[in-house]
């Protein structure tokens, strides 16, 4: 806990005020931050973040050219199933299930590098993996990087504010943090390097990736559609991208307790599950926070899990070749047995319905 306490550079704002409870800087100090460490010529060792909002940036032409220039209803939803769903659930596989919480383990390098570049990268590994640990060691407490209490923006601006790695580790605490990313197939820097950097990641080979990824793309999606497809659907990447920032603090119930009794039983943070993040990215967030080391997160019947499907299939080809599932032990904990019917109870029905109503379904179950 003393590390992970530490793991992170922290805001100029603090952790915490001086009664031990979570800083909450208004917006003026969060935008004062953000761009701050944006700053590359300042400080070069911001350019992990700088890099992560660039690419950001460098999608949004592509936005504008399919919504003004290519724009046709097929296109849009392309986009739509490539943002919501592909990118939605690639990030479950890869940042969040792999990268962080090891919950599976590849065969081999190739299908590792595979499942890496399935999608346009955006998100460095660094960034995400080394953060979710501490969110998960301080979920909704002080330094958890993006705690929902701390406000929208708080939780939004994060990846720069919040979640690049301390600047001053030590060598051991350097290599623990190294530690975390061993299996990830992220070439570190040498712990001289990363006192020049700042980071783990090594900037030419990470925007390399980068490169050689977006070029691949790019032109596999030319010549299947022409430029209108490659504007389609690198602009829903970006689009994604800056979606996916809001998630936390939605999926913490904006700073509230939005727990329901019956479908949220993690009782140790404000997480909870939420029907549209879990039908398009398999991302029950109350039933990870319960087992986080597990490949599924989808355990009711209604829990659709496409994370986990991606990960089953792939250990069917022999591709993965290990992977923990908490299914079994959740219904030991939670339930005895698995239910022979759809759903447990009709309150469960009744609250499920309500919340797909709210996400926009209409039709009642």
């Amino acid at each position: 806990m003393p590390f992970l306490n530490n793991v992170l550079e922290p805001p100029a704002y603090g952790w915490k005020d001086e009664c031990g409870n979570l800083s909450k800087p208004s917006s003026g100090q969060i935008f004062k931050e953000f761009f701050t460490r944006l700053n590359v010529f300042k400080n070069k060792k911001n350019w992990l973040s700088f890099l992560s909002w660039v690419l950001v940036i460098a999608l949004t032409p592509f936005l504008f050219l399919f919504l003004f220039k290519y724009f046709s209803f097929k296109l849009l939803i392309v986009a739509f199933i490539y943002s919501m769903i592909v990118m939605g659930t690639h990030g479950t596989i890869w940042h969040h299930r792999y990268c962080t919480h090891n919950a599976y383990q590849f065969s081999n390098k190739f299908w590792r590098f595979f499942t890496q570049n399935l999608t346009l990268k955006i998100i460095p590994e660094e960034i995400y993996a080394i953060s979710h640990h501490v969110h998960h060691a301080l979920s909704d407490q002080p330094g958890d990087p993006y705690n929902a209490s701390g406000g929208f923006l708080y939780c939004f601006l994060a990846d720069v504010n919040h979640q690049p790695i301390a600047r001053n580790m030590n060598e051991k605490d350097y290599d623990r943090c190294v530690s975390l990313m061993k299996h990830t197939g992220v070439t570190p820097n040498t712990y001289a390097q990363y006192k020049k950097w700042g980071t783990i990641a090594n900037p030419l080979r990470t925007i390399l990736s980068i490169i050689l990824n977006w070029g691949f793309w790019l032109l596999l999606f030319y010549f299947i559609g022409g430029p209108g497809l490659v504007c389609a659907i690198f602009g829903a990447a970006g689009f994604w991208a800056v979606g996916v920032r809001t998630f936390n603090y939605e999926g913490h119930g904006k700073g509230s307790d939005k727990r329901r009794d019956g479908i949220d039983y993690n009782r140790e943070d404000m997480s909870i599950n939420q029907v549209w993040p879990g039908l398009v990215a398999g991302e029950w967030h109350n039933n990870h926070h319960l087992y986080p080391k597990s490949a599924r997160s989808g355990f009711k019947p209604y829990q659709v899990d496409m994370a986990w499907y991606y990960i089953k299939f792939l250990s069917m080809i022999g591709a993965v070749s290990s992977y923990r599932d908490y299914k079994k032990q959740f219904y030991i904990d939670h339930g005895n047995k698995q239910p022979v019917v759809a759903y447990e109870t009709v309150k469960e029905v009744v609250i499920l319905n309500n919340n797909l109503k709210s996400s926009g379904f209409s039709n009642k179950l």
